[in-house]
């Protein structure tokens, strides 16, 4: 069955079907907002694909493409869900954005009921759509929000333990716990510019242009591309002024041709240790991007939902940005839904380069 529309009216997606209207209404799926309408015969109202009124019966229910047609099936709008209004992820998107200037100016983090109060929603529903939104819950952006604060304080604070309350950690324990993975280092080491701490480093040349590695004791901290040698030594040092830079000797050459040869010769194994710094939220989405196997690709919408949060497409994309760990954490791998390639904190160029090389050494293994 058709939708309900005047023949010259077109639906914004060729896969719209009724029976995926029916679902989206059903689950009161928000993400079709905009997408369609639907009318009830025996309420003589029209409503979006979200509204939390009572499910009607599926005989009374036909599909619109937009509230002008509905409206001029001589239905009336829903006063609860105001399907006239502008679709309601665009209020969802600003109400959310509201929330986290909240939560990033307060000088104590929020309540759970103190946000969802703010923005006129049950705590439940306000913590639904702030996933839905930002792709994490409220609790754990202000959490990275914090840690950004740390990392801020920890450059001009007099103490570490000042730059913990100053960014809201009412407890050190936490903090320190977690700083090896945020930081790389223990925040006093952080807070010194890296003092403490040796970083080897060694920049080779590829056909890409030019390649630095880096490592701690841990691991490779950073494999990063650039045309130019001496900027990328230069963001090395700009991140760590105190620390220990080493040149790379003769073994950690070879480190370097293994990441020059993953460039070069793309299908070789890349099993050295990795010094993996980021969020909860970045290390999952960074070993989802690991799993994508050699030759393939996978789309932003894709990651979201291998982590288990589908609606994240965005944050996904920002934690794929702030990868420094290029090749060895295959961000080059991620591409639009619509195929296109972009994104890539290297450049497109190089992007496009290494997915060609893939692709072309998967299909020689193939014949």
């Amino acid at each position: 069955m058709a939708l309900a529309v005047p023949k010259s009216k077109t639906l914004k997606s060729s896969s719209m079907t009724d029976e995926t209207c029916w679902n989206a209404v059903k689950t009161r799926d928000a993400s079709f907002d905009g997408q369609f309408v639907y009318s009830v015969a025996t309420t003589g109202v029209f409503c979006r694909p979200a509204c939390p009124s009572r499910l009607a019966k599926r005989e009374n229910v036909r599909f619109y493409a937009s509230a002008a047609d509905a409206e001029a099936a001589g239905f009336r709008p829903c006063k609860r869900c105001r399907p006239t209004e502008p679709p309601l992820h665009k209020h969802y998107a600003e109400m959310i954005a509201a929330a986290c200037r909240t939560i990033e100016t307060a000088d104590d983090q929020p309540s759970l009921e103190t946000l969802a109060a703010n923005a006129g929603l049950s705590s439940f529903h306000f913590h639904r759509i702030f996933k839905i939104v930002t792709g994490v819950t409220p609790k754990a952006y202000a959490i990275a929000n914090r840690q950004k604060r740390v990392r801020d304080n920890l450059k001009q604070s007099s103490s570490v333990t000042e730059a913990l309350y100053d960014a809201g950690f009412n407890s050190s324990g936490r903090f320190y716990a977690d700083a090896p993975d945020v930081l790389g280092m223990t925040p006093t080491d952080f807070r010194s510019g890296g003092a403490n701490t040796e970083i080897r480093f060694a920049v080779g040349q590829c056909s890409l242009g030019a390649v630095l590695v880096a490592a701690s004791a841990k691991g490779i901290s950073a494999i990063t591309l650039s045309d130019d040698p001496r900027e990328l030594v230069h963001d090395l040092e700009r991140r760590f002024p105190n620390a220990t830079l080493i040149g790379g000797d003769s073994e950690f050459e070879a480190i370097v041709a293994q990441v020059v040869g993953l460039v070069e010769r793309p299908g070789k194994d890349f099993n050295l240790p990795l010094d993996i710094r980021g969020t909860a939220f970045q290390h999952r989405v960074w070993q989802a991007l690991r799993e994508i196997p050699f030759g393939m690709t996978a789309t932003y919408a894709e990651i979201a939902a291998q982590i288990g949060m589908p609606k994240a497409v965005r944050a996904v994309a920002g934690a794929c940005a702030a990868n420094e760990i290029a090749l060895a954490i295959p961000c080059h791998r991620v591409i639009r839904s619509d195929g296109g390639i972009s994104g890539y904190r290297w450049g497109v160029e190089r992007k496009q380069v290494l997915l060609e090389r893939e692709a072309n050494a998967t299909k020689k293994k193939k014949t």
